[in-house]
């Protein structure tokens, strides 16, 4: 919903751009980010995550930066803010997936 709200074409989103680099990035044991996101989840810090995988965790910079451009385009992202909310401001993982299981559902 961002990426079209900001002009993105659902080709791309649906390409190896898009939805190619986010399986592999989501099921990859070589995805940095994947390795940071289990520890996080094993209840790790940021600091400490990024410290375990030793290189650099794009995909922390960039839940900043969604949560950031959600904001500006006025897209209710749960899950972008819940990632940021554990990422920045200490909440825990375990604590994040319960109030994203427990939302008002809606249609999205």
């Amino acid at each position: 919903r961002l990426c079209l709200k900001m002009g993105a074409r659902t080709e791309t989103l649906y390409g190896l751009s898009g939805m190619g680099d986010l399986i592999v990035t989501c099921a990859s044991m070589h995805s940095r980010n994947r390795r940071a996101g289990i520890l996080i989840g094993q209840g790790k810090t940021m600091d400490e995550a990024i410290a375990e995988v030793n290189m650099v965790v794009e995909g922390i910079v960039s839940a900043g930066a969604a949560r950031d451009l959600a904001l500006k385009y006025g897209v209710d992202m749960p899950i972008v803010n819940e990632v940021c909310n554990v990422l920045f401001n200490g909440k825990s993982a375990r604590e994040a997936v319960d109030e994203l299981m427990l939302r008002d559902y809606i249609d999205e």
